[in-house]
């Protein structure tokens, strides 16, 4: 990881799987992150919400991920991140650049982007669409073979998203995975 040292000495290691929410996941959002593996990772999105529904909803996740051992992302800047009290934050890296010292998510399609990432103090990438995936139906994916040759270029650790799910993830041994759909029930673990 790429963190300062006193950022090590806080923050816990990267998880190895991650939910990202959005209004398809709402529904469900509780027993999922209850059906989360210890060490896992929450990115909260939540764009549907108005702003003040949005932080109390956050602030729900953010209890429930410190009882349950689970790292607590924002979609949003550096600065909310740390007044929310998340353990990190997630955007574009316009967005991520500046501000105080907390794990950093950024979201990449190509190799350029990855780039702009790093340039951003990114901690970790998510690539993506891996796979197909509702979020892009009928979209261009990576597939297996171009994600694992980003992964290898890229600069900061990656994450798999798009069209991830247990199955899928599977096919790329060792890589850290997220997903919207593939972990918005409680049985998709499984």
């Amino acid at each position: 990881m790429r963190y300062s040292g006193a950022m090590r000495a806080r923050q816990p290691p990267l998880p190895p799987i991650w939910l990202v929410t959005d209004a398809r996941t709402a529904p469900s959002l509780y027993a999922s992150l209850r059906a989360l593996p210890r060490g896992a990772g929450v990115i909260f999105r939540h764009y549907h919400l108005a702003p003040a529904e949005r932080r109390t909803a956050f602030a729900r996740v953010l209890r429930l991920c410190r009882t349950r051992g689970l790292v607590a992302v924002l979609s949003g800047s550096a600065r909310m991140a740390q007044a929310w009290g998340a353990d990190g934050c997630y955007g574009p890296p316009e967005a991520l650049a500046s501000g105080p010292a907390t794990l950093r998510l950024i979201t990449a399609h190509s190799l350029r982007e990855l780039g702009r990432a790093a340039a951003a103090r990114a901690d970790a990438v998510l690539v993506s669409p891996v796979f197909a995936t509702r979020s892009h139906p009928g979209g261009p994916t990576l597939g297996p073979m171009r994600f694992l040759l980003l992964a290898a270029r890229a600069p900061v650790p990656v994450i798999a998203l798009g069209g991830m799910r247990p199955r899928t993830a599977r096919r790329l041994p060792g890589t850290p995975w997220a997903a919207i759909d593939g972990l918005a029930r409680a049985s998709h673990l499984q």
